[in-house]
């Protein structure tokens, strides 16, 4: 779970606040033979902390933990720099403080409000010199930010008392504030130095915009003598020739460039009209940073209305205890699947997503990788929706926006504009078996891929008609209705296929072989959709709004052409009782007797053993689009 950035501080009596330690943030998978530990990304830290690794080992605990590593200076004060320069024998302690617990004896916490989780914590963390409990203060988060700023502290944190934990989700229920303005830059070059300076004499800067790098401004302030050397030691393998700017770029200085990869945190002062940064002071190296996810960051104004100071501190109460989902088999706990070098977390395998089919989210990673080698074609290249449903189909969904920022460094994504939100959204690709289960733990029951791939992101590789029943239709007249769409699209000369939606409805899939814009795509799916409708007209409509529309009539959806749009795909699970799955049909299949119910987790591997995978035909060779149409006009 991650938090989002606020202007200021502030005082609610329903949130906790922190210190906002300046280290690593580290998972702790801890059980009575073996401890994790591994950055948000999956980058182990047990080589680099092997005294925490041993604290961990002390507790005999079984638990999940989330926290930061620090290493804390003369003043008892966390210092960033002691971090990157620490080795075992530093005189500076190492210390790993905890701040959620998110499993406990196999038993999942992070559905309970957090101030019960930090009560599970605080019991559940005996004496430790180096693993410590982070404690927190109730209401009175603006003078808390006062004492961090005096003690020159990185900030706090602000989270509401209720709050649930969401893996990798960035809410403002957890907001980071800061007393200073500070920006993840690309080092893209540097200086030589001058006078008795060594090594070099100021870093180039750059953010990502785009597909290009943006300069954002140079710096030679911050540093000391041993981050000097350490900096030149990694800079220098990546020195090249060519600037990594496709704009001509003016500094004080001649520029020795390098590729950019490696990533740095700036303090500065303001930001310039032309987007640079003003007075910028090196803070420190982020090795757990891409650079292809540096933007510059709008610091967004989140602030909680304050609340009036009172006379009394009010202790913040718990809420009614929830019950944990029980995992039956407590050693899933910190589990992991093996794909070559690599390993995927996957926990909580024993939960429940199913009540009454007792169908647990182990099952779901098991079929996805049962059928991998059908479903992979059909989402390779193709940027995800992620709709999760971490705690199964009869608890409330969400759509993971920006998941491929904080996604393991093995996990391929990319960051395309969204019309729908007016911003760059991180999309996850699903190109392998790992990013497959990887998506499972997340709790995504259905996979939800796009029409095209970034090969070619504004071409289609298919059209899709969805027929959308209301509430009183029969599936009889679904069926009756694809029949119909086949037989225009026959009269077409268009090859289809047709599959279940794995809910109440059907899909007629068009190949397209990405040779037609989105637009063209949708306007040939609209005339389908009309000739339809016009065979179909007591129970068929292409109006969209339900209550425009009527109870009783089929939706052709044929809006689902458009750029970013998704749809389950084929071999796709869906969050519905009977776990029923998406599933590609024969033509001859379609008819009276037909039930989505009758192809399901259980069932539907057999059936590709059988029949082979029939819908391959969609990825193949494309319709002639004005032959298509020649031959509707005749």
């Amino acid at each position: 779970m991650l938090a989002k950035e606020a202007v200021q501080a502030f005082s609610d009596k329903e949130w906790i606040y922190e210190i906002k330690w300046d280290g690593y943030r580290a998972i702790a998978e801890v059980n009575k033979t073996k401890v994790s530990l591994y950055s948000r990304n999956g980058n182990t830290f047990e080589g680099s902390y092997p005294i925490v690794v041993e604290a961990l080992k002390k507790l005999k605990i079984n638990a999940v933990l989330d926290g930061e590593v620090v290493v804390l200076n003369e003043n008892g004060d966390p210092g960033f720099q002691l971090l990157q320069h620490y080795e075992s024998e530093s005189v500076y302690p190492i210390q790993y403080y905890v701040f959620d617990v998110l499993a406990i004896n196999g038993t999942q916490t992070t559905d309970i409000p957090l101030i019960e989780r930090k009560q599970l914590l605080k019991k559940l963390l005996k004496k430790n010199e180096v693993v410590k409990y982070s404690d927190h203060i109730e209401e009175f988060g603006e003078e808390f930010f006062e004492i961090a700023k005096k003690r020159n502290l990185e900030g706090i944190m602000a989270k509401k008392a209720d709050s649930l934990y969401y893996p990798g989700v960035r809410t403002k229920d957890w907001l980071k504030i800061k007393h200073h303005h500070s920006q993840e830059s690309i080092i893209a070059g540097f200086t030589a130095p001058t006078g008795s300076r060594k090594y070099f004499g100021a870093l180039v800067l750059a953010i990502k915009k785009g597909n290009e790098l943006k300069y954002v401004g140079h710096t030679g302030s911050g540093f000391d003598h041993e981050t000097l050397k350490k900096m030149s030691t990694l800079l220098k393998p990546l020195i090249q020739v060519r600037s990594p700017f496709n704009e001509k770029i003016k500094t004080n200085m001649p520029v020795t460039w390098v590729k950019p990869v490696l990533v740095c945190e700036i303090k500065y002062t303001e930001i310039t009209r032309d987007g640079s940064m003003r007075h910028p002071i090196f803070l420190r190296l982020r090795n757990d940073k891409k650079a292809k996810d540096i933007n510059m960051e709008a610091t967004k104004k989140i602030v909680t209305k304050s609340t009036k100071k009172a006379v009394k501190k009010t202790a913040i109460k718990a809420t009614k205890k929830t019950a944990a989902t029980k995992v039956k088999d407590k050693k899933q706990i910190g589990s992991a699947m093996s794909f070559g070098r690599i390993k995927v977390p996957v926990t909580n395998l024993s939960k429940i997503f199913w009540p009454k089919e007792e169908i647990t989210k182990g099952d779901v990673i098991k079929y996805y990788q049962s059928v991998a080698e059908y479903i992979l074609p059909y989402l390779k290249g193709r940027p995800q929706s992620l709709l999760r449903n971490p705690n199964g189909i009869n608890m409330p969904a969400f759509f993971h926006k920006d998941a491929g920022i904080n996604a393991p460094f093995w996990v391929e994504h990319i960051k395309l504009f969204s019309e729908s939100t007016n911003k760059n959204v991180d999309y996850i690709l699903c190109n392998n078996k790992a990013t497959l289960a990887y998506l499972n733990n997340l709790g995504c029951i259905e996979i939800n891929p796009w029409h095209s791939n970034v090969k070619a992101l504004d071409y289609p590789d298919y059209l899709v008609i969805d027929l959308d029943p209301s509430e009183k239709n029969t599936f009889e007249q679904v069926i009756e209705t694809a029949k119909v769409v086949k037989e225009v699209l026959d009269k077409a000369g268009a090859n289809c296929f047709c599959k279940t939606s794995g809910a109440t409805g059907l899909h007629i899939y068009v190949p397209m072989q990405k040779k037609y814009t989105y637009d063209q795509v949708k306007d040939f799916a609209y005339l389908i959709c009309i000739l339809t409708q016009e065979q179909l007209p007591k129970f068929t409509s292409l109006e969209r709004n339900l209550k425009k529309r009527g109870n009783n009539m089929i939706y052709l959806d044929y809006l689902q052409n458009r750029r970013g749009q998704t749809i389950a795909s084929a071999y796709s699970l869906r969050p519905r009782e009977g776990a029923t799955v998406s599933t590609p049909l024969l033509w001859k299949e379609v008819k009276t007797g037909l039930s989505p119910l009758d192809f399901n987790i259980y069932n539907t591997l057999k059936r590709i053993k059988r029949n082979g995978d029939t819908f391959t035909g969609i990825l193949s060779k494309g319709i002639d689009l004005s032959k298509c149409l020649k031959n509707l006009n005749k």
